[in-house]
């Protein structure tokens, strides 16, 4: 079959377009004709090194995917040709962690695209536990981004975050992924959304989409701005994926209780701790990433009673895989870079 995969290490040059072994499906599997995936950061980690996460080369990219059942076991829910997206996560089903419902804490994930092949390939086969019916109305691009980028802002906002109606919630680096995702997630529950970025432009595309307040971080003060915009309140709930550069503002926009939840560091992993604001104020500091299999379950439901379609930015085909990879790697996007894997069947 045809897939994207790494040979190595390094820029552009180790992705290739090519024949890998097809996957055989075993009982208890579904082998899903992939159709449509989404870019995420892991993907340029995994080009640029994969440091720290188990996997042979040459190896298929992609975490996230929608395709139709090509075959599975009888009465298991699902028949030849549905439409479905993947989680990503192969848990164990047997750590304590499976066995009281948060797979996604499983002591021996793995992850395809990381630990094994993944969704940039003709075809894939995982067990059934991780394949869903994608909701009808959206297009096969915006089903994609649901397995891992919405599925990640759920977990922030809703499990972690515990966001509710008429809360605050301040959301950094608005054109990212999860950063959008987040965004309409909050929309969604009722809440006041404040957001941040480098670019205009995308401060004004998220104001359009809803968020009550944009903050130009370049030019702007983000703490001065938010305790302005919340009459000296501080907000309820602060969602980051930026780690160092913006941990200090994040902590000191927050209220008295208030939550910080983070799911990367881009910026750098080792911020000040502030440890006298963390415990006079009485915050609560939160990591989070991916999601269980149940908020799966529990996100699709959501996005089918309000109607949330994912934003994509921009579609690459296949063949124009090192284009998608520059554009994230400059991070030019709002909302999901999607790969049309039509073009390799």
């Amino acid at each position: 079959m045809k897939a994207i995969y790494i040979d190595g290490h390094g820029g552009n040059e180790v992705v290739h377009v090519g024949e890998r072994p097809t996957p055989v499906r075993r009982n208890g599997e579904v082998l899903i004709h992939m159709q449509a995936s989404t870019l995420n950061q892991v993907d340029l980690y995994m080009r640029q090194s994969g440091a720290g996460i188990t996997h042979q080369l040459p190896q298929n990219l992609g975490l996230e995917g929608f395709g139709q059942v090509a075959a599975c076991d009888v009465d298991n829910g699902l028949v030849v040709g549905d439409g479905v997206i993947i989680h990503p996560g192969i848990s164990c089903g047997e750590c304590e962690f499976c066995q009281r419902g948060d797979d996604v804490l499983c002591i021996r994930m793995s992850l395809v695209g990381e630990h094994r092949d993944g969704t940039w390939s003709q075809w894939l086969s995982v067990p059934r536990q991780n394949v869903f019916p994608a909701p009808a109305y959206l297009a096969p691009l915006e089903a994609a981004a649901l397995g891992v980028t919405y599925l990640t802002a759920w977990r922030m906002v809703v499990t972690k975050g515990q966001l509710k109606p008429r809360q605050t919630v301040l959301i950094f680096g608005i054109g990212g992924g999860v950063s959008v995702a987040a965004l309409q997630i909050a929309l969604a529950i009722g809440a006041r959304v404040v957001v941040t970025s480098r670019h205009a432009h995308k401060l004004e595309l998220a104001m359009a989409m809803g968020a009550a307040h944009g903050i130009h971080a370049p030019d702007q003060d983000i703490v001065k701005s938010v305790m302005s915009f919340t009459n000296g309140r501080g907000v309820d709930l602060v969602i980051e994926n930026i780690g160092e550069a913006v941990w200090g503002a994040a902590m000191k926009s927050l209220v008295r209780g208030g939550r910080l939840v983070t799911c990367g560091a881009t910026s750098g992993d080792q911020p000040p701790a502030d440890l006298r604001r963390l415990f006079i104020r009485q915050l609560q500091i939160l990591g989070s990433t991916l999601g269980s299999r149940h908020e799966l379950r529990d996100l699709l439901a959501f996005c089918e009673q309000h109607k949330i379609r994912p934003v994509i930015d921009r579609t690459f085909t296949m063949e124009d895989i090192h284009g998608a990879f520059d554009m994230l790697s400059r991070a030019e996007q709002f909302g999901k870079i999607a790969l049309d894997l039509r073009s390799l069947n």
